[in-house]
C-alpha cells in the first residue's frame, strides 16, 4: 500500500511539472511529438515509459489532446478551466457533443454535422446541446456563410471573421451603407492625394474677347465684330495697302501717337477678367508620393471615422481593390513603391462626394467618380433598343412609329394622338 501511494504521488509531481512546462513552452494551439516532450528534461534519463505514463494520466485528466501528424502522436495542451468543465458532464454523449464543438473552434458548427459525425440519434444531440446551453459552455452563433443554418460554438470564443464576414457585417447582415461610406472617403483621399487642383481658365469662358485686329485711329467698339464681319465682304482678302498708307505709317514713326477719331467710334469695353473654375490636374510623370495602402490605413485610423471597428491594412486593400475593380481608381508602381491614382484626373469632381449628396434627402446619392464617358450613339435610344435590327420604314418597328425617340427629345407630349373617326352609321343629331 505504501509502494502503491508512493507510486501515485510521484506520478502526481511529475504531471503537474510536465503540465507546467508545456504551459511555460507552448499556446494551446503547440503540439509536442514524444522527443519534444523529453526535450522539457522534466522526465529523468529520458524515460520514454515514464513519460507516455505522465502522458496518460494528464490525458485522462483531460488537460492533454492527443493527435495524429505526419511525424506520428502528438498533444496539445488544455487548459485547466477548461479540462474542469470536461469533467463536470454527466456522461459520455454529452462529453462527445462537446468535444466536437470545441475542436470546431471559433468557426463554430452545424447541428447536423454533430449528429452525422458522432453517428447519434438526432433526440441524443439536442439533449446534449440543451443540456450544454443551460451550463452556458456552448452558445448559439451566426454564419454569413450559412446563414439558414444552426451554429453552435464553445461559450468564450469570439466567432471568426469568416462567420461573422468581419468589419464588414453587422449581427450577421453586411453593413451597406458602412461600406458606401468607406469606399466615399478612400476614394476622395485618393483623388487629393494623386492629382492636383488647378484654378482653370475655360475655354470661351463668357468673357468679352478684344478683336485681334482694328482700324487705326479708332478704338475697338462693342459692335466691332458686327462691322468687321460686314465690311469683310467687300474687301478682297489678300489686298496690299496703297503706298499712300504705308508713307503715312512710316511718317508716323518719330511722332506723338495720334488721339482716336471719335467720328463714329464708341468707348472702349471694360476688360472683364474671364471666369476660372477648380479642376484636377494629372500629376507629373516620375512623382512618386502617390498614396499606399499603408497610409491610408494610417489615415483612416486616425479620423477614427470607423468608431469600435478595427480595419486592418487587409481590410483597406479590400476596399481599394473594389475601387479599382470599379475602374475609379489605378495602381501605379514608382521606385518599387505600389500607390495608387484616381482614373480621368480631370474629369473628377473637386467637390468631396460627401458634401455633393448633402441636402440630396429625397433622390438617390451620388456614387463616386466622374460621370460615365458617353457620345451621341450611347444617348440616343437606337444606341441600345433591342430591336434595332429589325427597324426600318414599313416594318413592325420604324423611327416614324417609335415611342422612345418622342421621349428621348422631350416632345413626347407635343404629338397628338389622331382624334378618332366619327362612326360611319351614327344617329342623326336633332338640329
Amino acid at each position: 500500500m505504501a509502494d502503491a501511494g508512493s507510486e501515485a504521488l510521484k506520478m502526481g509531481v511529475f504531471k503537474d511539472l510536465l503540465y507546467d512546462a508545456i504551459s511555460d513552452f507552448g499556446s494551446d494551439t503547440r503540439l509536442f511529438t514524444q522527443n519534444d516532450l523529453l526535450d522539457l528534461n522534466v522526465i529523468p534519463n529520458r524515460d520514454a515509459t515514464l513519460l507516455l505514463k505522465v502522458v496518460q494520466a494528464l490525458t485522462s485528466a483531460k488537460l492533454l489532446i492527443g493527435t495524429t501528424t505526419a511525424d506520428g502522436l502528438a498533444w496539445r495542451r488544455r487548459s485547466r478551466e477548461e479540462a474542469k468543465k470536461y469533467l463536470s458532464l454527466p456522461n459520455d454523449d454529452t462529453m462527445l457533443v462537446y468535444s466536437v464543438i470545441d475542436e470546431a473552434g471559433a468557426d463554430g458548427i452545424w447541428n447536423r454535422t454533430i449528429k452525422n459525425r458522432l453517428n447519434m440519434h438526432e433526440s441524443v444531440v439536442k439533449n446534449c446541446i440543451k443540456f450544454l446551453e443551460t451550463k452556458g459552455y456552448i452558445a448559439p452563433m451566426k454564419s454569413v456563410e450559412h446563414p439558414n443554418k444552426k451554429m453552435y460554438i464553445r461559450a468564450n470564443l469570439r466567432p471568426s471573421e469568416r462567420a461573422t464576414g468581419g468589419p464588414w457585417f453587422t449581427d450577421g447582415e453586411l453593413d451597406t451603407p458602412f461600406v458606401i461610406g468607406l469606399q466615399e472617403l478612400i476614394f476622395d483621399y485618393i483623388k487629393q492625394q494623386s492629382a492636383y487642383l488647378s484654378n482653370h481658365v475655360p475655354m470661351g469662358g463668357g468673357a468679352t474677347r478684344a478683336p485681334k485686329k482694328v482700324v487705326r485711329g479708332t478704338a475697338p467698339s462693342a459692335n466691332a465684330t458686327a462691322t468687321t464681319s460686314a465690311d469683310s465682304s467687300s474687301v478682297p482678302r489678300g489686298t496690299k495697302r496703297p503706298a499712300a498708307e504705308i508713307t503715312n505709317d512710316d511718317g508716323l514713326q518719330n511722332s506723338p501717337p495720334r488721339p482716336a477719331t471719335t467720328t463714329n467710334s464708341a468707348p472702349a469695353a471694360p476688360h472683364n477678367p474671364r471666369p476660372t473654375k477648380k479642376i484636377f490636374l494629372p500629376l507629373p510623370a516620375g512623382y512618386k508620393s502617390y498614396p499606399t495602402v499603408t497610409e491610408i490605413a494610417q489615415v483612416i485610423a486616425k479620423a477614427g471615422v470607423t468608431n469600435s471597428t478595427i480595419l486592418s491594412e487587409a481590410d483597406i486593400q479590400l476596399v481599394v481593390d473594389t475601387l479599382t475593380y470599379d475602374g475609379l481608381v489605378e495602381p501605379i508602381k514608382v521606385d518599387g513603391r505600389k500607390g495608387y491614382r484616381v482614373t480621368r484626373a480631370v474629369k473628377q469632381d473637386p467637390v468631396p462626394l460627401a458634401k455633393r449628396n448633402e441636402g440630396r434627402t429625397d433622390l438617390p446619392p451620388l456614387i463616386p467618380g466622374p460621370p460615365p464617358v458617353s457620345n451621341g450613339l450611347t444617348e440616343v435610344p437606337c444606341g441600345a433598343c433591342p430591336v434595332f435590327d429589325i427597324c426600318e420604314e414599313g416594318g413592325p418597328v420604324s423611327p416614324s412609329t417609335c415611342v422612345y425617340i418622342p421621349r428621348w427629345l422631350g416632345i413626347e407630349q407635343a404629338v397628338a394622338k389622331p382624334a378618332a373617326a366619327p362612326a360611319p352609321n351614327g344617329p342623326a343629331t336633332a338640329s
